[in-house]
């Protein structure tokens, strides 16, 4: 556990967000090309050539610049046909395509801007005006590869979280990631909502990363103030996830989880429907998971048990007695399904 940590950490500290940006650039004229090339070495960039289209996908992919200058109309696979590719493939995507032309015309720029080209320069290229341009796409994009590496650091912090349990555990985290979408594919929530109910199956425990083992582990039962620590995991968790854009939609679901229906959870201790509904979704499926799970003080239960003690907390005023039943059909149908599945 420490370990990868370590090594998470050590992920952090060495990014490529300092390094010296490489500019593609993509024309077939020689002459232009040139100086093109001319410019940017003059300003410290690192410069890659291409002159056709096939050779620019080629290079974009194996060196993944951090912009590309594209002609808009080269000969075989023109400039927006280049640029439609890199925008169908994740690893090229996130490269911003600077379109150069000599043309001037209202449709060319309406195209290349279709095409998911960022921007649109005419030739000859204005020195001022390309390094203006050059500097703010790269920024952004520097910024959005630091968020999104940033998002996959969080990822694997909280597998390694979820391998604190691995040795005294039988529940998988592919097991509740299953669990968890084919429950929201049940209740027919959108695409966006499963994929925020996934991405808190993966961080809901990244806040226990500032709770000793000897608390989490602890197998006798907790004390006061062991449990109030614990109690602050959903905040912190909250905290940390809280600058990642692409992470909004997990936050009320990271703090409000361990909320109960009649207002006696924690942290605020809302009630009812004014706790957030993929928090409630959650609450049931997490739950659900770790009665059935081995752990450091239990034994795992079997569904029918586990259905039980929701009924049991439902009656209790702690869960949505109308979420706990649907999730009991859920079971049955999927134990059904299970059991008529021909032998692999």
């Amino acid at each position: 556990m420490i370990s990868s940590l370590a090594q998470i950490g050590d992920a952090l500290i060495s990014s490529p967000s300092t390094q010296r940006a490489r500019i593609l650039v993509v024309d077939h004229r020689p002459l232009a090309r040139s100086l093109t090339v001319d410019i940017l070495c003059a300003e410290g960039y690192q410069v890659l050539e291409a002159d056709n289209g096939f050779d620019a996908l080629q290079q974009a992919v194996k060196e993944l610049p951090d912009a590309i200058l594209l002609d808009l109309f080269l000969p075989g696979l023109d400039g927006l046909s280049v640029c439609r590719r890199l925008k169908s493939q994740a690893n090229t995507q996130s490269i911003p395509v600077i379109f150069v032309t000599v043309a001037e015309n209202r449709e060319s720029r309406l195209a290349s801007f279709a095409a998911g080209g960022a921007d649109f320069l005419r030739k000859p290229l204005d020195r001022l005006e390309l390094m203006t341009r050059l500097r703010s796409l790269i920024a952004q994009k520097r910024l959005n590869d630091d968020l999104q590496r940033t998002k996959q650091v969080l990822y694997s912090i909280a597998q390694a979280l979820a391998e604190r349990y691995s040795e005294r555990s039988n529940s998988r985290l592919e097991d509740r990631i299953a669990l968890t979408e084919a429950f929201g594919t049940y209740l027919g929530l959108p695409e966006t909502d499963i994929r925020a109910l996934v991405d808190t199956t993966l961080l809901h425990d990244l806040g226990t990363l500032t709770i000793p083992d000897a608390v989490l582990l602890k197998t006798e039962p907790l004390t006061v103030p062991e449990r109030d620590l614990i109690r602050q995991h959903v905040l912190i968790g909250e905290q940390i996830c809280q600058p990642l854009r692409d992470l909004q939609s997990i936050l009320p679901i990271l703090r409000h989880h361990h909320e109960r229906w009649d207002g006696s959870g924690y942290p605020d201790g809302i009630a009812g429907s004014t706790i957030p509904w993929l928090a409630q979704v959650f609450q049931i499926v997490d739950i659900y998971d770790a009665l059935v799970s081995e752990r450091p003080h239990k034994q795992p239960l079997s569904p029918a048990e586990a259905l039980a003690v929701l009924d049991v907390e439902a009656t209790r005023g702690w869960r949505n007695p109308k979420l706990v039943e649907q999730f009991r059909i859920f079971i049955r149908q999927q134990q059904l399904e299970a059991a008529i599945q021909p032998d692999a």
